[in-house]
This record gives C-alpha cells, sequence and structure tokens, in this order.
C-alpha cells in the first residue's frame, strides 16, 4: 500500500519546486494543475464537455484558459458548471494515477487541498511555506500578474497560518538547501513509519 502524501501551500510559497524533491526522492507525484493541462489539450477529456457547454472557450481544438476566464469575467456563476465539468475528470486522472504507480509515497500536488476538502483523502498533509514578504517578491518577479491580481489571488486562498496549522508538516522553502533538507526528512519520517507497519 503506497503512502498518499497532500502537498499544499499559497501561491509563491515554492510548491512546484518542493513537488520536484520529492521526485528526486523517489516519490511518484502527481500534479493537480497538470492534470488540468491536459484535459484542456487537444483530445482531452474535458475538451468535448467544454466545448458543448462553452463553445467560445474552445481555441485550436483545446480549452483556452484565456478565454474560460473571459466566459467567467462575463458570467460569473459560470465557474459552477466549469467545475462541475472539470473536478469529477481531475479526479478520474487522479485515480489512474493511483492504479497505475507502484511507489512507495504517492505525492499529491493541489493548491486548494483544503479549501476542496482533498486533504481528507491523504494520509498525511505537507504544506509549503514562506514569509509573507518573500511570496509576494517572488510571485511579481515571474512577471506575469500585478500586485492586484496576485492580492486577489491570495485573497481567495485559506491564510497560510491556517493552511500551515492544518497540515502534519511544513516545509519552510526559504532556500533550496533548506527545502531539501526538511523534503528529505519527511520522506525519512513516512518510510520509517512504512517499514514499522
Amino acid at each position: 500500500m503506497s503512502f498518499l502524501l497532500g502537498l499544499t501551500g499559497s501561491i509563491g510559497m515554492g510548491k512546484s519546486t518542493t513537488a520536484k524533491l520529492f521526485a528526486e526522492m523517489g516519490c511518484a507525484v502527481w500534479d493537480a494543475d497538470a492534470a488540468v493541462h491536459r484535459l484542456y489539450a487537444p483530445g482531452g477529456a474535458a475538451v468535448a464537455p467544454m466545448q458543448a457547454a462553452f463553445p467560445d472557450a474552445i481555441v485550436d481544438g483545446a480549452v483556452s484558459r484565456d478565454a474560460l476566464r473571459g466566459v467567467i469575467q462575463a458570467d460569473p456563476s459560470a465557474l459552477k458548471e466549469i467545475e462541475q465539468i472539470v473536478h469529477p475528470l481531475v479526479g478520474q486522472d487522479r485515480e489512474q494515477f493511483k492504479a497505475e504507480t507502484d511507489a512507495d509515497i504517492l505525492v499529491f500536488d493541489v493548491p486548494l487541498m483544503f479549501e476542496t476538502g482533498g486533504n481528507a483523502a491523504m494520509d498525511a498533509v505537507a504544506c509549503v511555506s514562506v514569509s509573507a514578504d518573500i511570496q509576494q517578491e517572488r510571485v511579481l518577479a515571474r512577471g506575469t500578474m500585478s500586485l492586484e491580481q496576485f492580492e486577489q489571488i491570495r485573497a481567495k486562498q485559506m491564510p497560510n497560518d491556517e493552511k500551515c496549522e492544518r497540515s502534519d508538516f511544513v516545509i519552510v522553502t526559504d532556500t533550496l538547501d533548506h527545502a531539501r533538507q526538511q523534503v528529505q526528512a519527511v520522506v525519512e519520517q513516512i518510510r520509517a513509519g512504512l517499514n514499522d507497519a
């Protein structure tokens, strides 16, 4: 039986980098955002149902995230319908990953783990964390969003302190070496428990 570890954290906290560190330690990583990209790509499972519900969101045979944002801005209630189409497909993708993967630790990289109640299906949850100043600096350094957009996203996410309190492990991502040491400690602790079981 594999150990199911949820990996969460707010925008700019270093979750993608931390997921790679878990992969380096021999864990299998499932990424919720990557799953959505697969579903939205040409031939992806979400394309046909999205085309039926929101034909304007399809560009070149794929679901366009930009076009979807336009749909949601025009009609905020569309978000619920989009989620009803996409969430079950993401769930199927996750189950397929679990069925096809034989690693001892499966890491589920889900930004809104607590917000969506996904933590209930995990054996433990690790939250990545860093100071609010570093978080803001990292996000703005990407050059993909304004301070206002960043603050809107952060306002929709559960406060970092609360995520950390609800998690079994907190990984501080102030430096890569520090994060790597903590990931190694988490993996060793989980593997020790698996060996004792």
